[in-house]
């Protein structure tokens, strides 16, 4: 119901003043944490309303195909992050119009993406994703398996690992998603101060649970459905 009473650019700034509540009762700063307008399945008109209607320029999709013909059609002033499990054969093709890659979830496609970018002459920009509640339908690394990879990982000349990403159990309460969120806070504080580099990055939270993934220190949080609806 709440989708139907309120237009767009309410619902844009009710996401936005949570943000900023949330952030306030963590003692952190609104502007440590940046909002991805999740659009993926929604249509160029739908984003190109959102920006002009809410000043957003920050979209979030998962699906290369989509986002080649969404892109080209919008203004050049937007921004694009991948959200997505990327797969192999696409990382070329998704390489130059994305500035954060969200779910880099194994090694193999950490490589790939290495030698692909030396081949195009890129520098990516990415986020590691751990599987955190160990769930199986997940995509990710295990925390044990990051503490193994992670030197190799960093290592890679053209990859840019800037933080985490994480998905919590689907779930109706909200607080349940907090010992997930605190997990991979504490996880990337250890690996962080284990290499000496800040992995500042902490992608987590979406439509259901992002104000609690700001208090626990997520400095991007994926959001659809709260501020376009469902799919």
């Amino acid at each position: 119901m709440l989708l139907l009473m309120t237009t767009l650019a309410e619902r844009f700034e009710l996401v936005r003043e949570n943000i900023t509540l949330a952030a306030g009762r963590a003692g952190r700063s609104p502007g440590e944490v940046t909002m991805v307008a999740v659009s993926k399945t929604h249509p160029a008109e739908s984003i190109r309303e959102a920006a002009d209607e809410t000043g957003q320029e920050l979209f979030g999709e998962s699906r290369v195909q989509e986002a080649l013909v969404k892109i080209p059609a919008l203004p050049g002033r937007l921004r694009w992050h991948f959200i997505g499990h990327l797969q192999s054969n696409k990382i070329r093709k998704a390489l130059p119009h994305f500035e954060l890659f969200h779910g880099i979830d194994t090694s193999a496609i950490a490589r790939e993406m290495d030698r692909i970018a030396g081949e195009m002459g890129l520098f990516p920009r990415v986020l590691l994703e751990v599987n955190v509640s160990g769930e199986g339908s997940k995509h990710g690394f295990s925390p044990e398996q990051l503490e193994r990879e992670m030197d190799e990982l960093l290592a890679l000349p053209r990859l840019h690992v800037e933080g985490f990403m994480t998905m919590a159990p689907l779930s109706a309460e909200k607080e349940h998603s907090r010992p997930y969120f605190a997990r991979l806070r504490e996880l990337r504080d250890h690996l962080s101060d284990r290499a000496g580099v800040p992995l500042e990055r902490l992608s987590m939270g979406m439509s259901g649970d992002y104000e609690i993934a700001v208090e626990e220190g997520a400095t991007l949080v994926r959001v659809g459905s709260a501020l376009f609806g469902g799919r």
